[in-house]
Protein backbone atom coordinates (compact mmCIF):
# COMPACT_ATOMS: atom_id res chain seq x y z
CA UNK A 1 0.00 0.00 0.00
CA UNK A 2 1.53 3.57 -0.95
CA UNK A 3 0.88 5.05 2.57
CA UNK A 4 2.83 2.54 4.56
CA UNK A 5 5.25 2.72 1.95
CA UNK A 6 5.76 6.57 2.13
CA UNK A 7 4.99 5.99 6.61
CA UNK A 8 7.24 3.56 7.17
CA UNK A 9 9.94 4.44 4.25
CA UNK A 10 10.02 7.85 4.70
CA UNK A 11 8.62 8.63 7.52
CA UNK A 12 6.00 10.96 6.02
CA UNK A 13 2.95 11.36 8.91
CA UNK A 14 0.50 12.93 6.03
CA UNK A 15 -0.32 9.40 4.21
CA UNK A 16 -1.69 8.44 8.00
CA UNK A 17 -4.61 11.39 7.70
CA UNK A 18 -7.77 9.79 6.68
CA UNK A 19 -8.60 13.02 4.96
CA UNK A 20 -5.29 12.89 3.13
CA UNK A 21 -5.79 9.56 2.15
CA UNK A 22 -9.60 10.28 1.04
CA UNK A 23 -8.61 12.86 -1.44
CA UNK A 24 -5.78 11.19 -2.70
CA UNK A 25 -8.15 7.94 -3.22
CA UNK A 26 -11.06 10.54 -5.09
CA UNK A 27 -7.59 11.30 -7.49
CA UNK A 28 -6.27 8.11 -8.11
CA UNK A 29 -9.87 6.78 -8.82
CA UNK A 30 -10.67 9.10 -11.24
CA UNK A 31 -7.05 9.45 -13.14
CA UNK A 32 -7.22 5.53 -13.82
CA UNK A 33 -10.92 5.95 -15.31
CA UNK A 34 -9.10 8.19 -17.04
CA UNK A 35 -6.40 6.25 -18.93
CA UNK A 36 -8.65 3.39 -18.96
CA UNK A 37 -11.54 4.70 -20.36
CA UNK A 38 -10.58 5.51 -23.92
CA UNK A 39 -8.60 2.28 -24.52
CA UNK A 40 -11.88 0.17 -22.99
CA UNK A 41 -14.31 1.53 -24.67
CA UNK A 42 -12.58 1.64 -28.14
CA UNK A 43 -12.04 -2.28 -27.00
CA UNK A 44 -15.86 -2.75 -26.14
CA UNK A 45 -16.69 -1.24 -29.64
CA UNK A 46 -14.75 -3.19 -31.40
CA UNK A 47 -16.21 -6.43 -29.85
CA UNK A 48 -19.66 -5.03 -30.59
CA UNK A 49 -20.49 -4.75 -26.80
CA UNK A 50 -23.83 -2.57 -27.39
CA UNK A 51 -26.31 -1.44 -25.92
CA UNK A 52 -29.72 -3.38 -26.96
CA UNK A 53 -32.55 -0.72 -26.66
CA UNK A 54 -35.13 -3.21 -28.53
CA UNK A 55 -35.02 -4.94 -25.04
CA UNK A 56 -37.77 -2.92 -23.24
CA UNK A 57 -41.59 -3.02 -22.61
CA UNK A 58 -42.06 0.57 -23.64
CA UNK A 59 -42.03 1.12 -27.83
CA UNK A 60 -41.77 4.72 -27.13
CA UNK A 61 -39.09 4.50 -25.13
CA UNK A 62 -37.22 1.70 -27.68
CA UNK A 63 -37.79 4.57 -30.65
CA UNK A 64 -36.60 7.28 -28.52
CA UNK A 65 -33.54 5.44 -27.80
CA UNK A 66 -33.17 4.21 -31.62
CA UNK A 67 -33.66 7.65 -33.09
CA UNK A 68 -30.62 9.27 -30.50
CA UNK A 69 -28.55 6.30 -31.30
CA UNK A 70 -28.25 4.95 -28.47
CA UNK A 71 -28.19 1.25 -30.00
CA UNK A 72 -24.57 1.88 -31.55
CA UNK A 73 -23.73 2.95 -27.90
CA UNK A 74 -20.95 0.86 -26.08
CA UNK A 75 -22.17 -0.52 -22.44
CA UNK A 76 -20.29 -2.77 -19.78
CA UNK A 77 -18.07 0.68 -19.21
CA UNK A 78 -18.59 -0.99 -15.38
CA UNK A 79 -16.19 -3.21 -15.97
CA UNK A 80 -13.09 -0.08 -15.71
CA UNK A 81 -14.98 1.42 -13.33
CA UNK A 82 -14.96 -0.59 -11.21
CA UNK A 83 -11.31 -1.86 -11.45
CA UNK A 84 -9.82 1.50 -11.20
CA UNK A 85 -12.33 1.78 -8.11
CA UNK A 86 -10.77 -1.62 -6.93
CA UNK A 87 -7.24 -0.32 -7.67
CA UNK A 88 -7.43 3.11 -5.57
CA UNK A 89 -8.60 1.52 -3.04
CA UNK A 90 -5.86 -0.80 -2.83
CA UNK A 91 -3.66 1.60 -2.86
CA UNK A 92 -4.80 4.37 -0.07
CA UNK A 93 -7.31 1.77 2.39
CA UNK A 94 -5.74 -0.03 5.33
CA UNK A 95 -6.75 -3.58 4.57
CA UNK A 96 -6.18 -4.74 8.03
CA UNK A 97 -9.89 -3.10 8.20
CA UNK A 98 -12.50 -5.61 8.01
CA UNK A 99 -14.90 -3.10 6.98
CA UNK A 100 -12.80 -2.34 4.02
CA UNK A 101 -12.24 -5.99 3.44
CA UNK A 102 -15.87 -6.94 3.50
CA UNK A 103 -16.06 -4.18 1.63
CA UNK A 104 -13.70 -5.39 -1.11
CA UNK A 105 -15.65 -8.65 -1.27
CA UNK A 106 -19.33 -7.38 -2.26
CA UNK A 107 -18.26 -5.13 -4.59
CA UNK A 108 -16.26 -7.66 -6.83
CA UNK A 109 -18.71 -9.98 -5.92
CA UNK A 110 -21.60 -8.18 -7.19
CA UNK A 111 -19.68 -6.53 -10.25
CA UNK A 112 -19.20 -10.55 -11.09
CA UNK A 113 -23.23 -11.15 -10.99
CA UNK A 114 -23.17 -8.02 -13.27
CA UNK A 115 -20.73 -8.79 -15.18
CA UNK A 116 -22.25 -12.42 -16.32
CA UNK A 117 -25.86 -10.67 -16.70
CA UNK A 118 -24.06 -8.08 -19.14
CA UNK A 119 -22.12 -10.83 -20.83
CA UNK A 120 -24.69 -13.23 -21.24
CA UNK A 121 -27.29 -10.45 -22.47
CA UNK A 122 -24.57 -9.20 -25.01
CA UNK A 123 -23.33 -12.61 -26.52
CA UNK A 124 -26.71 -14.82 -26.80
CA UNK A 125 -28.98 -14.26 -29.00
CA UNK A 126 -31.93 -12.80 -27.76
CA UNK A 127 -31.18 -13.27 -24.31
CA UNK A 128 -32.42 -10.52 -21.53
CA UNK A 129 -29.46 -11.80 -19.50
CA UNK A 130 -29.65 -13.15 -15.94
CA UNK A 131 -33.41 -14.31 -15.19
CA UNK A 132 -34.34 -11.87 -12.60
CA UNK A 133 -34.26 -15.13 -9.94
CA UNK A 134 -30.64 -15.76 -10.74
CA UNK A 135 -29.78 -12.40 -10.51
CA UNK A 136 -30.95 -12.05 -6.77
CA UNK A 137 -29.76 -15.31 -5.83
CA UNK A 138 -26.30 -14.02 -7.07
CA UNK A 139 -26.97 -10.82 -4.90
CA UNK A 140 -28.42 -12.80 -2.05
CA UNK A 141 -25.40 -15.03 -1.62
CA UNK A 142 -22.46 -12.01 -2.00
CA UNK A 143 -24.91 -9.82 0.51
CA UNK A 144 -25.69 -12.55 3.12
CA UNK A 145 -22.16 -14.26 2.87
CA UNK A 146 -20.52 -10.23 3.71
CA UNK A 147 -23.13 -9.50 6.45
CA UNK A 148 -22.45 -13.58 8.02
CA UNK A 149 -18.60 -12.62 8.24
CA UNK A 150 -19.51 -8.99 9.85
CA UNK A 151 -22.03 -10.36 12.55
CA UNK A 152 -19.17 -13.51 13.59
CA UNK A 153 -16.85 -10.12 13.81
CA UNK A 154 -19.12 -8.16 16.00
CA UNK A 155 -19.38 -11.34 18.22
CA UNK A 156 -16.26 -13.03 18.13
CA UNK A 157 -14.44 -9.28 19.10
CA UNK A 158 -17.59 -8.53 21.93
CA UNK A 159 -18.32 -5.53 19.78
CA UNK A 160 -22.15 -6.02 19.87
CA UNK A 161 -22.78 -2.15 19.15
CA UNK A 162 -22.04 -3.22 15.39
CA UNK A 163 -25.49 -4.69 15.62
CA UNK A 164 -27.42 -2.30 16.93
CA UNK A 165 -29.94 -0.09 15.01
CA UNK A 166 -29.65 3.74 15.77
CA UNK A 167 -32.76 5.84 14.61
CA UNK A 168 -32.27 9.59 13.20
CA UNK A 169 -34.48 12.18 15.79
CA UNK A 170 -34.00 10.32 18.67
CA UNK A 171 -31.46 11.33 21.02
CA UNK A 172 -30.87 8.62 23.42
CA UNK A 173 -32.78 5.74 21.34
CA UNK A 174 -31.21 2.95 19.92
CA UNK A 175 -32.68 -1.16 18.57
CA UNK A 176 -30.11 -3.82 19.71
CA UNK A 177 -29.84 -7.45 17.22
CA UNK A 178 -27.57 -9.26 19.43
CA UNK A 179 -30.06 -9.94 22.37
CA UNK A 180 -31.40 -13.31 20.52
CA UNK A 181 -30.94 -15.55 17.77
CA UNK A 182 -33.87 -14.23 15.89
CA UNK A 183 -32.05 -10.67 16.43
CA UNK A 184 -29.23 -11.74 14.34
CA UNK A 185 -32.07 -12.92 11.94
CA UNK A 186 -33.36 -9.47 11.71
CA UNK A 187 -30.41 -8.00 11.49
CA UNK A 188 -29.08 -10.48 8.50
CA UNK A 189 -32.68 -9.34 6.64
CA UNK A 190 -32.43 -5.68 7.69
CA UNK A 191 -28.67 -5.78 6.17
CA UNK A 192 -29.24 -8.03 2.93
CA UNK A 193 -32.85 -5.58 2.40
CA UNK A 194 -30.35 -2.50 2.14
CA UNK A 195 -27.84 -4.00 0.09
CA UNK A 196 -29.95 -5.54 -2.58
CA UNK A 197 -32.20 -2.81 -2.85
CA UNK A 198 -29.76 -0.45 -3.14
CA UNK A 199 -27.73 -2.43 -5.35
CA UNK A 200 -31.38 -3.00 -7.86
CA UNK A 201 -32.41 0.67 -7.52
CA UNK A 202 -29.04 1.95 -8.65
CA UNK A 203 -29.47 -0.40 -11.32
CA UNK A 204 -32.83 1.04 -12.80
CA UNK A 205 -31.38 4.61 -11.94
CA UNK A 206 -29.04 3.43 -15.00
CA UNK A 207 -31.01 4.44 -17.78
CA UNK A 208 -29.79 7.96 -18.73
CA UNK A 209 -27.09 9.68 -20.04
CA UNK A 210 -25.23 10.56 -16.60
CA UNK A 211 -28.07 9.99 -14.34
CA UNK A 212 -26.56 7.07 -11.92
CA UNK A 213 -22.76 8.09 -11.97
CA UNK A 214 -23.63 11.75 -10.91
CA UNK A 215 -26.64 10.61 -8.37
CA UNK A 216 -23.70 8.02 -6.97
CA UNK A 217 -21.29 10.67 -6.69
CA UNK A 218 -23.07 12.92 -4.70
CA UNK A 219 -24.85 10.51 -2.39
CA UNK A 220 -21.40 8.78 -2.31
CA UNK A 221 -19.85 12.17 -0.99
CA UNK A 222 -22.63 12.80 1.70
CA UNK A 223 -21.85 9.18 2.70
CA UNK A 224 -18.61 9.24 2.50
CA UNK A 225 -18.79 12.56 5.33
CA UNK A 226 -20.84 10.48 7.45
CA UNK A 227 -18.36 7.31 7.42
CA UNK A 228 -15.69 10.32 8.53
CA UNK A 229 -17.68 11.58 11.27
CA UNK A 230 -19.03 8.38 12.45
CA UNK A 231 -15.13 7.03 13.00
CA UNK A 232 -14.27 10.37 15.26
CA UNK A 233 -14.93 10.27 18.32
CA UNK A 234 -14.43 13.68 19.52
CA UNK A 235 -16.96 14.54 16.67
CA UNK A 236 -19.55 11.94 17.49
CA UNK A 237 -19.35 12.93 21.38
CA UNK A 238 -20.46 15.99 20.79
CA UNK A 239 -23.29 15.05 17.92
CA UNK A 240 -24.30 12.28 19.74
CA UNK A 241 -23.67 10.04 17.01
CA UNK A 242 -22.92 6.37 17.44
CA UNK A 243 -19.04 5.98 17.68
CA UNK A 244 -17.79 3.56 15.38
CA UNK A 245 -14.10 3.55 15.44
CA UNK A 246 -13.26 1.56 12.13
CA UNK A 247 -15.80 3.20 10.16
CA UNK A 248 -13.25 6.22 9.09
CA UNK A 249 -11.71 4.24 7.09
CA UNK A 250 -14.84 3.67 4.75
CA UNK A 251 -14.47 7.33 3.74
CA UNK A 252 -11.15 6.77 2.28
CA UNK A 253 -13.45 3.84 -0.33
CA UNK A 254 -16.18 6.48 -0.60
CA UNK A 255 -13.55 8.76 -1.91
CA UNK A 256 -12.78 5.83 -4.43
CA UNK A 257 -15.81 5.66 -5.41
CA UNK A 258 -16.65 9.39 -5.65
CA UNK A 259 -13.33 9.53 -7.96
CA UNK A 260 -14.10 6.66 -10.28
CA UNK A 261 -17.82 7.53 -10.62
CA UNK A 262 -16.65 11.63 -11.49
CA UNK A 263 -14.24 10.04 -14.19
CA UNK A 264 -16.54 7.59 -15.79
CA UNK A 265 -19.31 11.05 -16.07
CA UNK A 266 -16.72 12.12 -18.07
CA UNK A 267 -17.46 9.10 -20.86
CA UNK A 268 -20.95 9.11 -19.51
CA UNK A 269 -22.44 12.80 -20.31
CA UNK A 270 -24.71 13.46 -22.72
CA UNK A 271 -24.35 11.95 -25.66
CA UNK A 272 -22.69 8.96 -23.92
CA UNK A 273 -19.38 7.36 -25.41
CA UNK A 274 -20.41 4.80 -22.88
CA UNK A 275 -23.21 3.04 -20.63
CA UNK A 276 -22.20 1.45 -16.84
CA UNK A 277 -24.26 -1.80 -17.30
CA UNK A 278 -25.05 -4.14 -14.55
CA UNK A 279 -21.06 -4.97 -14.20
CA UNK A 280 -21.26 -1.17 -12.97
CA UNK A 281 -24.47 -0.37 -11.15
CA UNK A 282 -25.02 -3.57 -9.05
CA UNK A 283 -21.36 -3.01 -7.09
CA UNK A 284 -21.42 0.85 -6.66
CA UNK A 285 -24.89 0.39 -5.31
CA UNK A 286 -23.81 -2.16 -3.36
CA UNK A 287 -21.08 -0.48 -2.38
CA UNK A 288 -22.99 2.63 -1.01
CA UNK A 289 -25.56 0.40 0.94
CA UNK A 290 -22.25 -1.05 2.89
CA UNK A 291 -20.83 2.45 4.07
CA UNK A 292 -24.62 2.89 4.87
CA UNK A 293 -24.44 0.20 7.28
CA UNK A 294 -20.98 0.66 8.79
CA UNK A 295 -21.99 4.56 9.48
CA UNK A 296 -24.77 2.86 11.13
CA UNK A 297 -27.04 5.14 8.61
CA UNK A 298 -28.97 2.62 7.41
CA UNK A 299 -32.91 4.47 8.06
CA UNK A 300 -31.36 7.78 6.15
CA UNK A 301 -30.21 6.08 3.33
CA UNK A 302 -33.55 6.43 1.33
CA UNK A 303 -33.26 10.49 2.07
CA UNK A 304 -29.56 10.14 0.98
CA UNK A 305 -29.80 8.06 -1.90
CA UNK A 306 -33.64 9.84 -2.88
CA UNK A 307 -33.95 9.67 -6.38
CA UNK A 308 -32.24 5.76 -6.76
CA UNK A 309 -35.23 4.81 -4.03
CA UNK A 310 -37.66 6.81 -5.84
CA UNK A 311 -36.78 4.95 -8.85
CA UNK A 312 -37.06 1.88 -7.28
CA UNK A 313 -40.17 1.89 -5.38
CA UNK A 314 -42.05 3.51 -8.41
CA UNK A 315 -41.19 0.77 -10.33
CA UNK A 316 -42.64 -1.40 -7.41
CA UNK A 317 -45.76 -0.06 -7.43
CA UNK A 318 -46.27 0.38 -11.12
CA UNK A 319 -45.50 -3.42 -11.57
CA UNK A 320 -47.57 -4.35 -8.11
CA UNK A 321 -50.65 -2.05 -9.03
CA UNK A 322 -50.72 -3.29 -12.74
CA UNK A 323 -50.65 -7.01 -11.74
CA UNK A 324 -53.45 -6.60 -9.20
CA UNK A 325 -55.81 -4.14 -10.52
CA UNK A 326 -55.99 -5.79 -14.14
CA UNK A 327 -53.78 -3.63 -16.12
CA UNK A 328 -53.73 -0.04 -14.67
CA UNK A 329 -51.63 2.51 -13.90
CA UNK A 330 -49.98 4.66 -11.08
CA UNK A 331 -47.49 6.38 -13.10
CA UNK A 332 -47.50 7.53 -16.38
CA UNK A 333 -44.40 5.25 -16.91
CA UNK A 334 -42.12 3.51 -14.59
CA UNK A 335 -39.18 4.19 -13.51
CA UNK A 336 -39.81 7.77 -13.35
CA UNK A 337 -37.14 9.51 -14.73
CA UNK A 338 -38.29 7.65 -18.03
CA UNK A 339 -41.67 8.84 -17.12
CA UNK A 340 -40.47 12.41 -16.89
CA UNK A 341 -38.35 11.67 -20.31
CA UNK A 342 -41.21 10.64 -22.43
CA UNK A 343 -44.56 11.22 -21.13
CA UNK A 344 -43.58 14.83 -19.20
CA UNK A 345 -45.53 13.82 -16.12
CA UNK A 346 -45.44 11.75 -13.25
CA UNK A 347 -49.19 11.34 -12.68
CA UNK A 348 -50.50 12.56 -16.10
CA UNK A 349 -49.03 13.66 -19.25
CA UNK A 350 -47.65 16.45 -20.17
CA UNK A 351 -44.78 18.20 -21.79
CA UNK A 352 -41.84 15.73 -22.76
CA UNK A 353 -38.60 16.25 -20.70
CA UNK A 354 -35.58 16.31 -22.41
CA UNK A 355 -33.01 13.69 -21.37
CA UNK A 356 -30.37 16.12 -20.23
CA UNK A 357 -33.06 18.25 -18.17
CA UNK A 358 -34.25 15.25 -16.51
CA UNK A 359 -30.66 13.99 -15.80
CA UNK A 360 -29.71 17.69 -14.42
CA UNK A 361 -32.72 18.12 -12.42
CA UNK A 362 -32.19 14.88 -10.55
CA UNK A 363 -29.02 15.43 -9.84
CA UNK A 364 -30.21 18.89 -8.16
CA UNK A 365 -32.89 17.00 -6.23
CA UNK A 366 -30.00 14.68 -5.07
CA UNK A 367 -27.59 17.33 -3.78
CA UNK A 368 -30.86 19.10 -1.80
CA UNK A 369 -32.14 15.16 -0.37
CA UNK A 370 -27.67 15.01 0.44
CA UNK A 371 -27.31 18.38 2.10
CA UNK A 372 -30.72 17.37 4.32
CA UNK A 373 -29.40 13.84 5.11
CA UNK A 374 -26.33 16.02 6.48
CA UNK A 375 -28.62 17.89 8.33
CA UNK A 376 -29.45 15.31 10.43
CA UNK A 377 -26.37 15.26 11.92
CA UNK A 378 -27.17 17.98 14.25
CA UNK A 379 -30.94 16.40 14.87
CA UNK A 380 -30.46 13.98 17.70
Amino acid sequence: MIPALFRDLFGLQLFGYISFRTTMACLTAFALVMIMGGPAIAWLRKNSFREDTSKTDAPELAAMAKASGKDKTTTMGGSFLIASLLGSVILWCRLDNLNVILALMLTAGLAAVGFVDDYKKLTVKGSKGLSSRSKLLGQSVVALSVLGCFVWYAYSSGRHSLLTLYPPFFKDFSIPFDQAWWGLLAFLGLGWLVIVGTSNAANIVDGLDGLAAGCMLISGLALTIFCYVTGRWDWTSYLNLPYVPTASEMAVMGGALCGACMGFLWFNAYPAQVFMGDSGSLPIGGLLAWMALVSKQELVLPLIAFVFFADLFSTALQVVWFKFSGGKRIFTMAPVHHGLQVKGGIFRPGKPWHEVTVTIRAWIVSGVCALASLALLKVR
